[in-house]
């Protein structure tokens, strides 16, 4: 039996789009955050496409962290595979892909090991699984998560800009330092840009003890022009 395709949201603008994007959901799932996110990148001109890369586990409310620990990269990469096609059949030929926090780290892992993306901005993206949500004592099943971000960016295939808060409970400074070296070997250009006085989740406007509104704003406007830049 065929596995059920991706289900996915789909938010066009009102004239022709300009280029693709899709939106990686964040560890809690399709949130309304993440539909805020979407429909703001799709006034900006873009088709956006955010696929639920949990559809195979149907985790039980408020138990996603163990949902992310279980789920297959590679799940997770040819769901995000299959949207960039579905932009690709409706005519676009650009595509470039973003999230934060649990999406951060796939819009990485994506960049590094599916084709065809045009950008990617990554928004405090997990690095390692030594520190932070990922981190098991016995570590992790390596048939699910079989490659550090930190080490896939050897593969980097497309344009990378990477947003931190540089007090990040989850990704430490060392493992920024660790990316920026593996970067300086990649063969596509990549930023990486520390926030000042930021932790964990400064762009997700629900968490109020977290959401950081100048800086939020300045890191959007960041990524806006890095996709008008490589995708138009």
């Amino acid at each position: 039996m065929s596995e059920a395709p991706c289900p996915y949201f789909l938010a066009r603008p009102s004239a022709p789009a300009r280029a693709g994007i899709v939106v990686v959901m964040e560890g809690n799932g399709m949130g309304w955050q993440l539909l805020r996110v979407c429909e703001r990148l799709a006034a900006e001109g873009y088709a956006v496409i955010a696929p639920d890369v949990f559809h195979r586990l149907h985790p039980e409310h408020g138990d996603w962290e163990r949902a992310f620990s279980t789920l297959r990269n590679e799940d997770a990469l040819a769901d995000i595979r299959s949207c960039v096609a579905v932009l690709r059949e409706s005519g676009i030929e650009k595509v470039g892909i973003t999230g934060f926090c649990m999406d951060g780290m796939y819009a990485l892992l994506a960049a590094c090991g599916c084709r065809g993306l045009s950008a990617s901005v990554a928004y405090y993206g997990l690095l390692s699984y030594q520190h932070g949500l990922l981190h098991a004592d016995g570590g992790l099943d390596p048939a699910r998560k079989p490659r550090q971000p930190i080490d896939a960016v050897a593969d980097l295939a497309c344009p990378l800009l990477c947003c931190f808060g540089e007090d990040d409970e989850f990704v430490p400074m060392s493992d920024i330092d660790a990316l920026r070296r593996g970067l300086d070997r990649a063969a596509q250009p990549a930023e990486v840009v520390v926030y000042p006085d930021c932790g964990h989740a400064f762009m997700n406007d629900t968490r109020p003890e977290a959401y950081r509104p100048e800086t939020a704003k300045l890191a959007w406007e960041r990524m806006l022009a890095f996709f008008r830049s490589h995708l138009g």
